[in-house]
């Protein structure tokens, strides 16, 4: 176990990453804790409204980013140096990514059913970081022998190939896919060559005048959609909390913490 700790993540420089990682999700699952007891008027935790302004997370949490962010450049990946300046990092992009969806509406949505996609992005980029932790490298140029490496054509190829793969499954409305393709060159192939959602871009463009394949995509997205959308408003709302009901969320503004 000491052997694969020093091989896997001390030498390649990726206990920074690591500590990154685990403190980044411990950030974003204490905020949530703190903020749903604050939501059920549990424990001494209240909003922070100095003068009467609410001050929301997200904005010490940009303070921390910033300063853990030019002190991880400054430091290089060895170091405690370079080790506080992840933990700093980590902690301030848990909080920033908790308010995810509040500075891609500019409204309070925390509670809201707008507030589910600060849940998503979070899981995202804490898959996407453990999987390049793991080994995976974007857009997948990773496990090449050392001639293979010393052919640069054959690692722009490999790069343009995987990045154009993405694209394409981005351009067809998935974006999950896309994401995790961008690691896992597989998943980016699977995205591009399959049926189009029927809302994207893709879709629009090519099944506007074959209505066959636009009713098999509408079909499928319907099907993928009813079998994937509740486990995942469950497990959204495990994470996150439930989000308040359309009508209180329109005749009362959310508080969050």
């Amino acid at each position: 176990m000491g052997h694969w700790w020093y091989r896997n993540i001390v030498e390649p420089g990726k206990l920074p990453l690591l500590l990154a990682l685990l403190s980044f999700v411990l950030s974003f699952l204490v905020t949530r804790v703190i903020t749903r007891l604050i939501r059920a008027g549990r424990g001494p935790f209240k909003n922070v409204t100095p003068g009467g302004m609410h001050v929301h997370h997200v904005v010490p949490g940009v303070i921390l980013v910033i300063i853990g962010g030019f002190g991880a450049v400054g430091s290089g990946r060895y170091g405690f140096g370079a080790m506080l300046s992840a933990v700093i990092f980590g902690i301030g992009a848990g909080l920033v990514l908790d308010e995810f969806a509040l500075i891609l509406h500019l409204d309070d949505v925390y509670w809201s059913e707008q507030g589910r996609k600060s849940v998503e992005i979070v899981v995202l980029t804490a898959a996407l970081v453990a999987l390049v932790l793991g080994g995976f490298l974007p857009f997948g140029v990773n496990d090449l022998t050392t001639d293979e490496r010393q052919s640069r054509g054959l690692i722009v190829m490999n790069t343009a190939t995987n990045f154009f793969l993405a694209l394409v499954a981005l351009w067809k409305g998935k974006a999950r896919t896309a994401l995790f393709g961008t690691v896992i060159p597989l998943v980016a192939l699977i995205g591009a060559v399959r049926l189009a959602r029927p809302t994207s871009p893709y879709a629009k463009r090519f099944y506007a005048r074959r209505p066959r394949a636009r009713a098999k995509a509408t079909l499928r997205a319907f099907h993928h959609d009813r079998r994937w959308a509740a486990p995942r408003r469950r497990f959204e709302n495990f994470i996150g909390g439930t989000p308040d009901p359309p009508q209180a969320a329109v005749s009362t503004k959310p508080t969050k913490h």
